[in-house]
């Protein structure tokens, strides 16, 4: 399979603190990969170097072939960020805050109503789309945000713990919606989470990340048979020695 994301030996300090050290790990054309680990271990600071936020302090990373810092606009269409702390704008409905980021991206008004319909459509808020986000729950306003990610057709899509704080059905419908997109499009997603149950019905692959290490690799099948694990928790718990 294509190579998506290459990510070579990164390393990243803040002051006193080593966040990423020698991160190794590749992902591929159709698959969604996971970067697995509990609050702290490196995950958001990977994720922001793979779209090119900050750069590390050494090692390399490539997405689609090109340093992700020095793409042009338009190879940055290409991809899509979603932070854990993305929001909405409270002042505008559901449908003008599609319109709005369909229209960073759409090269025509026909374009920007092609982009909306299916963000509508992947947002699946119904008639609840024409209101104000400002009534929205929580889970409604991650599920716009993560619409507005994905209807620009992104061949890569980066999501930083997308449904942490949310409730059961909400973060079901967000872990379909990611699932749906990826099978339906043939793109490749990164995912981010501490979530290491969600994590088994959600990714092809994963990467345990701790205190900035990469600690183990592979399906998570694979991983809880290497480890005689029952989910990938214990997997976790058996690679770093200790709780998570």
């Amino acid at each position: 399979m294509d190579v998506v994301v290459e990510v070579s030996g990164i390393s990243k300090r803040f002051g006193t603190v080593e966040a990423v050290r020698s991160v190794s790990f590749q992902v591929r054309r159709g698959e969604i990969f996971c970067l697995v680990g509990p609050n702290g271990a490196g995950k958001t600071t990977t994720l922001r170097i793979i779209v090119g936020l900050i750069r590390p302090d050494s090692g390399f990373v490539r997405v689609f072939g090109l340093d992700p810092a020095s793409m042009s606009v338009s190879e940055r269409r290409r991809l899509s960020y979603l932070p854990e702390d993305a929001g909405v704008y409270r002042n505008l409905s559901g449908l003008e805050y599609l319109e709005f980021v369909a229209g960073i991206y759409a090269r025509s008004r026909d374009d920007i109503q092609r982009i909306v319909k299916r963000g509508v459509e992947i947002s699946g808020l119904g008639d609840r789309v024409r209101d104000k986000a400002s009534s929205y729950s929580k889970g409604m306003k991650r599920r716009l945000a993560l619409a507005a990610a994905l209807m620009v057709e992104p061949e890569l899509t980066v999501l930083d713990e997308p449904t942490a704080g949310l409730d059961v059905s909400h973060a079901l419908a967000v872990r379909n919606m990611i699932k749906d997109y990826i099978r339906s499009s043939g793109a490749s997603a990164i995912v981010s989470s501490h979530n290491m149950l969600e994590v088994e019905y959600l990714c092809d692959r994963v990467a345990l990340i701790s205190s900035g290490v990469i600690v183990e690799e592979g399906a998570p099948g694979e991983l809880k048979a290497k480890h005689n694990a029952v989910n990938l928790e214990e997997v976790f718990v058996r690679v770093v020695g200790g709780a998570i």
